[in-house]
């Protein structure tokens, strides 16, 4: 007679009695044998036993994740799932790299609560969880500057947690201005490789052999100009992160060269025939659809299958509002900090604006918007007039409408801009050519049709 499956055990460790009651019912009328406790302590000696911990990161005696680094010691410690009220990305990869299954927030879904229990235990039953990321004790991470608490956000902290610790090539699909870069950034940050180089090429920037000496190198000779021995980017990102943004757009011919180095780990510079081994992790974006262009024969498909070992889709700023509230704020501070002026508040209808809005691009057109509404601020809120799509105040520039003997010409009005840009930004081209959304070369050709020139101080 064969002998029925064991019953899975529970282990609850959360500070709040009535949760453990809660969830002791619940898991009690699942099926499952339970455990619950308060004490952190208690919880780590009884752990051995576990299938499963339901683990709350607010204890009093112990954080919850040090709960976790105490686990990842263990060969035969319990699945995790964090359950906490802690809302926020450094928690959440942080918990990721410990070891944790899933990052669950308070108040608790229970339909969602019981698909990841079972994930977990079944993912338990087939293999070993994630391997446990070997940082130094006490260090602290910093991942950057992704900023949201929705849902899909949440699964992208964890994903980047998840990827961090290994060195499998990464893909980030996304829309322009959802911030490919960033993500990657704080992929490489939260790595052990993270003080190692971050070396990032934006594959449309380059004319296809520029684009072959950038990433390859060249040696003195290899053509027309080339004086001396140069490193490629592949070389300089030694045992760091190698990030190709708009891999699409690398041209067919310099794919095939491409696909070669990831095959064989190694590559020659441009005139060179001495092999050099790739040690950097490649992280790849893109905003095209890279199937349809294997279809019309633009990408190469055995390319997209080796770039396409973990994607990571980064969802459109319209399919998040939620997260828009806290990225303006964030946006604001930054911004007036560069822009040295103190504008400390969104009134309720500019956010209500913002919130409407679809972004067509994303993250950076919320910047910008955000950018031109503080240049344009005379006050410490940023009101719904300041905004392009908020009224006619933001046009003029002002609270009262000027009256026609008032107006210059257009010219006028476009050089005034252009100045008034510039001195907020203390002259930084850069950007200044952001917020007015124009191309370096064109505000350059303005400035001499404007006589315009940074004043010396």
């Amino acid at each position: 007679m064969l002998s029925a499956a064991p019953v899975p055990h529970v282990l609850v460790l959360d500070d709040d009695r009535a949760i453990r009651r809660t969830l002791e019912k619940f898991l009690e009328g699942e099926g499952y044998r339970v455990t619950t406790t308060g004490d952190a302590e208690e919880a780590l000696a009884k752990a051995a036993g576990a299938d499963l911990l339901l683990l709350d990161l607010g204890l009093p005696s112990m954080d919850g994740l040090d709960v976790l680094g105490h686990l990842r010691a263990t060969d035969d410690g319990p699945s995790v799932i964090v359950i906490s009220a802690r809302d926020d990305m450094t928690s959440t990869i942080r918990a990721i790299q410990l070891g944790a299954h899933d990052y669950l927030v308070k108040p608790l879904d229970i339909e969602r609560v019981r698909l990841t229990m079972r994930r977990a235990l079944e993912s338990r039953a087939s293999s070993r969880a994630l391997r446990f990321l070997a940082s130094e004790p006490g260090r602290t991470f910093d991942p950057g500057t992704i900023v949201g608490r929705s849902p899909a956000v949440r699964e992208l902290y964890k994903t980047i947690g998840a990827v961090s610790l290994n060195r499998a090539s990464v893909l980030i699909l996304g829309e322009s201005g959802t911030g490919k870069e960033l993500v990657a950034r704080a992929i490489h940050r939260a790595s052990t490789e993270r003080e190692r180089p971050f070396v990032a090429v934006n594959c449309s920037a380059f004319a296809r052999e520029l684009l072959e000496s950038e990433l390859f190198g060249h040696a003195r000779g290899a053509f027309t100009g080339a004086t001396s021995d140069r490193a490629g980017r592949l070389e300089l990102a030694d045992n760091g992160t190698l990030f190709l943004d708009e891999i699409a757009e690398i041209p067919i011919e310099l794919q095939a060269k491409l696909l070669r180095v990831l095959q064989e780990r190694n590559f020659e510079r441009v005139g060179d025939a001495r092999p050099i081994r790739l040690n950097a992790r490649i992280v790849a974006a893109t905003h095209r659809d890279l199937g349809a262009m294997i279809d019309k024969g633009t990408f190469r498909a055995d390319l997209f299958y080796r770039l396409n070992v973990v994607v990571l889709r980064i969802p459109p700023l319209r399919e998040r509002r939620e997260d828009i509230p806290l990225l303006a704020g964030a946006l604001l501070q930054k911004l007036g900090r560069e822009l040295h002026k103190d504008v400390r508040q969104i009134s309720p209808d500019a956010m209500a604006l913002l919130e409407r809005n679809d972004w067509p691009g994303n993250v950076r057109e919320l910047e910008n918007v955000l950018t031109r509404a503080i240049v344009l601020a005379k006050s410490p809120i940023l009101t719904a007039d300041l905004l392009p799509f908020g009224g006619s105040a933001a046009a003029s520039g002002g609270d009262n409408p000027a009256q026609p003997d008032e107006m210059g010409s257009l010219r006028d009005v476009e050089r005034a801009h252009i100045l008034r840009v510039l001195e907020a930004t203390a002259w930084n081209k850069r950007r200044a050519c952001a917020i007015l959304d124009i191309a370096r070369p064109t505000l350059d050709r303005k400035l001499d049709e404007f006589g315009l020139s940074r004043p010396v101080r």
